[in-house]
Parts: structure tokens; C-alpha cells; sequence
């Protein structure tokens, strides 16, 4: 079955598999002391700057919590989203490896700096957690984007306080592609500390990487990467399917098709469905009456986000066929 449940439900672009089968070929050395793994390094330095150090895990929780982990002592905490997916979705994992979240009203999921401000109050009170990073999701969980100017905005103002900025980029290259600037403009030059980089749910199979992108910060990862079991042994099979995602701007036809297909969906859905936030990258949120959901549900697979107003999330991918978004928009129209 076709559907839009999430960019993760699509299978591996072809181009990457090709990669991971032609690296699939002799032996080679492991833990990351491969040729592939050296040449990927050296790729993510072309995109992020010379000091920047790229470290593999296998998933994107890892990547989120191991970087808070070197990032921030236990009585430390992170300010982050109210609804994003660290918060929510991450089953208590950064505070079990690394410190409290402190859950900050968003609008249209970013963080604004009258609200942040508001959690420095109780700054040296020996009874509360001690603000430390500052997490910033591109795209948010709604799929909305910070600007350039946005990002800056807050840098500079976690800088002025101490603070360290995280950026979870678990679909960081669709804004790369939406905003039309280099990576290395959305992260380093903004003053962004570490990047969690997401490979899975942009045509991967697995793999995401930790790019630390402040030198200060990376002493320790080794360590820290062991200890929670996310050390890859055959580190070369996840490095060859990000040169593959490099090579040739892959990625950013990936994320093309995925960002215009959405837009598409937009258009098609337009008048039939209130569309809840700006489509700004791959994903929808639409209401979609209780009575509707099961039915469409018959043939096409998604998620009911918010069940108190029947909020449905529409997520593309780098496989989502115009036929797809056409064949849904159809069968919405023989129920309404």
C-alpha cells in the first residue's frame, strides 16, 4: 500500500542502495577506519568547514541525545519546542543520557526569543536545572522553517547568555533546498554548536551522523558514541550511502522532489481541506472530518496527528508519485 504515514515508510533511492552494494565488495577495516568512512568525513568538511568532525549512528534519537550529551552536564537542561519530536517522541532519552528538557511555547513549532527569555528567570538557583543548549528543529515537527534571520537571531542571543545551539535536522537538507543556501550557511556561520544530520528519512537506510560543528565540543564523542552502543562496526556501510547522497547533489533532488511534491499535494487538496500551517517543506498537515479518515485510510496509509480536531499529517517523499497525491485527492472527492 501507498501512502503519506512519514518519509521513513519509503524504501531506499536506488542510488544509495547501488552505493551500499559497491561497498559491499572485499574487506575493509572497521569501527571507522575504512577508506570510505575517511572520504566521508572529508566530504562533510567540504559542506560544514574544516574543523567540523561528522560522527555515524544509527538512528535519529541517538543522534539527538548524544549530542546533548556532549553538549550538557546532568544539571543542565535544553530548551526545545513544546511539540518537538525530542519532546514528545523520544521516549524520556535525553534525560536518561543527557539532562532535562524544559519544553518552550512555540508558534508554528519555532522558537521565539520573548519565549525563551522566559526560562532564564531562575539562572544560578541552585534548586533548578541550568539552561544550557538551546535546540532549533529544520523543519519543525509541523514542517515549517526557520529563516536564516531567525536562526541568527537566536544564536546570537543564546552567545549573549552562555548557551549552546543544537540543530535537529532530521530532514535538514529539504530546507537546505527550501531556503536555497549552503549548508554550511544555515549551521557553522550562524553559530550553530552541533547538528544532528538525518540521512534515514531522506532516501537512506539507515544511518544519520553528528556533525559537530564547534571543535571545543567533540573531545569526548568517541566516547560517548561507544558507551551507547552506537559505535557502527561496518561504519563503511553508512558512509557509503551519505557520499552516494552527496555526490552529484543527490540530496538536493531528493529533497526537491519531496519539498515540490508537497506543494502539489497543497494545490491539489486546496478548497477541500483546511491545510493547518504554511507548507513550507515535504509535509501536510490537514483536517480531515472523523467520519473521512477511515475510509481514505482503506487505501491510503497516514497518521491522525492531533485526534481532538482530526489534524492528519501528510508527509512526501522522495518516491511520492503525482499519481499518489492524485489517487488520494480522488478518493477524498468520492467521500466528501
Amino acid at each position: 500500500m501507498r501512502g503519506f504515514g512519514s518519509d521513513n515508510h519509503s524504501g531506499v533511492h536506488p542510488e544509495i542502495l547501488q552505493a551500499l552494494s559497491g561497498a559491499n565488495i572485499d574487506h575493509a577495516p572497521s569501527y571507522g577506519t575504512d577508506p570510505l568512512t575517511e572520504k566521508c568525513q572529508e566530504m562533510f568538511k567540504t559542506f560544514f568547514g574544516k574543523t567540523c568532525e561528522a560522527y555515524f549512528v544509527f538512528n535519529g534519537t541517538a543522534s539527538n541525545v548524544l549530542s546533548l550529551k556532549a553538549m550538557m552536564k546532568s544539571h543542565e537542561s535544553c530548551l526545545v519546542s513544546d511539540i518537538s519530536h525530542m519532546n514528545l517522541d523520544e521516549c524520556g532519552a535525553p534525560e536518561f543520557f543527557a539532562g532535562k528538557l524544559i519544553p518552550v511555547k512555540s508558534v508554528e513549532g519555532k522558537l521565539t526569543l520573548p519565549e525563551l527569555e522566559k526560562h532564564l528567570i531562575r539562572l544560578g538557583d541552585q534548586h533548578y536545572t541550568q539552561p544550557r543548549v538551546v535546540s532549533l528543529t529544520q523543519p519543525t515537527e509541523v514542517g515549517t522553517l526557520y529563516s536564516l534571520e531567525e536562526i541568527k537571531t537566536i544564536s546570537t542571543w543564546a552567545k549573549k547568555h552562555n548557551l549552546l545551539v543544537h540543530m535537529d535536522g532530521a530532514r535538514f537538507t529539504n530546507a537546505v533546498y527550501k531556503l536555497n543556501c549552503s549548508m554550511q550557511a544555515m549551521t557553522t556561520d550562524l553559530g550553530i554548536d552541533v547538528l544532528s544530520f538525518g540521512g534515514t528519512k531522506n532516501g537512506l537506510m539507515f544511518g544519520e551522523a553528528v556533525v559537530i560543528l564547534n571543535p571545543a565540543l567533540g573531545k569526548d564523542f568517541k566516547y560517548i558514541r561507544k558507551q551507547a552502543a552506537q559505535l557502527p562496526s561496518k561504519t563503511r556501510f553508512i558512509a557509503a550511502q551519505f557520499l552516494a547522497f552527496f555526490s552529484n547533489e543527490l540530496y538536493l533532488k531528493i529533497a526537491k522532489h519531496s519539498c515540490d511534491m508537497a506543494q502539489y499535494f497543497f494545490e491539489t487538496l486546496s478548497g477541500k481541506l483546511k491545510i493547518n500551517y504554511p507548507v513550507q517543506s515535504n509535509a501536510l498537515f490537514a483536517v480531515i472530518p472523523q467520519p473521512l479518515v477511515k475510509k481514505l485510510k482503506q487505501k491510503y496509509f497516514f497518521y491522525v496527528w492531533n485526534e481532538t480536531i482530526f489534524e492528519c499529517r501528510l508527509m512526501t517523499s522522495w518516491d511520492t508519485q503525482k499519481s499518489d497525491i492524485e489517487g488520494f485527492c480522488q478518493a477524498l472527492d468520492e467521500i466528501l
